[in-house]
């Protein structure tokens, strides 16, 4: 058995993930850790996701916050469980992402895996993504692959939804390789626009949008751009969903209640799960959930009800925390980097082929 550590930091950038996992014939979680994100930090990365001055030394400054702070985690982590550094093989780590644009041939996330290496003494594996664009794929979503190997091996028409800043599926039918692609914004546009209406970070089991009601003049306006269209291979980001993006709506129409806006985004992040799925799998027989949107219970139930014919639930039921599903995904990606396993999926991504991804750091 071989212990690797993932480290994840996704686009609602609340805190950093950090899953300690043994790998064998079985992926197992012996560990957990989390760390709350500065708000200076938050602040700095989200603005890193547009253009400004000197953002170039401004990036380089805000990852070394970043490493620091995953760095702390993991000692915390081993010390907590009486390990040493030498008895891990390699931390994942996926960085933060700032720029996600496969269109124009780049992804970008930072997190100096360097400085990771020189303050853990562990090897790191990082840069995920470039390998995959370089190829001609999206770079995203890379977790098709694991959840294929965490859940695989279960018979039946079964998807895996991870609902973080962005929303992705996984596809996994017997006998055939996994598909996957983005389907559009998961709690970004929430986030950001309970956010703005009244300073809180994140709409607490959607008990706000469940206050509110649907408005269909809003939902359709969302719901008119291209991406939602788009065939995959397919993947998002903050480039194309962003306040500015829902402001923009907003301001070519009357004026809302504010929790009506937060109801309709709900709707647009479950209609545009469902329409994905059925359209991509139509007979899914179970739906597992996983990310920060597995707790909000308005987006669960919704999901259910659209999806009057399949399972909808938590990872948890298949013995998988699902704040954890992600993380895990990093460190499993660490082990086939060094193991030289291909861990990008064609069918998901566009990509040429099958590569092997991640740069190695060694400590």
């Amino acid at each position: 058995m071989t212990l690797y550590i993932g480290v994840m930091s996704g686009t609602s950038l609340d805190g950093l993930d950090i899953a300690l996992i043994e790998q064998g014939p079985a992926i197992n979680l012996i560990a957990t850790h989390y760390i709350p994100m500065p708000d200076t930090l938050r602040t700095e990365l989200l603005s890193l996701c547009a253009s400004g001055p000197d953002e170039i030394a401004r990036s380089a400054i805000a990852q070394q916050h970043w490493v620091k702070l995953a760095a702390h985690g993991i000692h915390t982590l081993l010390d907590q469980q009486n390990l040493k550094p030498q008895a891990i093989r390699a931390i994942g780590s996926h960085g933060q992402t700032i720029r996600h644009e496969p269109a124009r041939g780049f992804t970008v996330q930072i997190g100096n895996p360097a400085l990771l290496t020189e303050l853990t003494g562990i090897t790191v594996v990082s840069d995920f993504r470039s390998r995959d664009v370089a190829a001609g794929g999206q770079g995203a979503p890379l977790v098709p692959a694991f959840h294929e190997a965490l859940f695989g091996e279960r018979t039946g028409n079964r998807a895996v939804l991870n609902v973080g800043g962005f929303s992705n599926l996984s596809l996994i039918e017997t006998d055939k390789p996994v598909a996957g692609f983005d389907c559009g914004p998961g709690n970004v546009l929430l986030d950001a626009w309970i956010h703005q209406a009244r300073g809180e970070h994140f709409d607490r089991n959607g008990q706000w949008a469940a206050s509110g009601r649907v408005e269909p003049q809003l939902l359709n306006a969302l719901l008119s751009d291209p991406f939602f269209v788009t065939k995959g291979p397919k993947s998002t980001g903050r480039e194309v969903f962003n306040l500015g993006w829902l402001q923009q709506h907003l301001g070519r129409l009357p004026a809302f209640p504010a929790q009506d806006v937060q109801a309709t985004l709900l709707e647009l992040t479950a209609l545009t799960i469902v329409e994905s799925l059925q359209a991509a799998q139509s007979s899914t027989e179970t739906l597992l959930v996983c990310g920060g949107g597995a707790h909000n219970a308005t987006l669960m139930n919704r999901l259910a009800a659209l999806l009057p014919s399949t399972q909808v639930a938590s990872t948890a039921a298949y013995g998988v925390d699902p704040d954890w599903v992600e993380a895990m995904a990093f460190a499993w990606l660490a082990h086939c980097c060094l193991e030289g396993i291909a861990a990008n999926r064609p069918s998901v991504t566009g990509a040429q082929g099958l590569r092997v991804l991640g740069a190695i750091y060694p400590a």
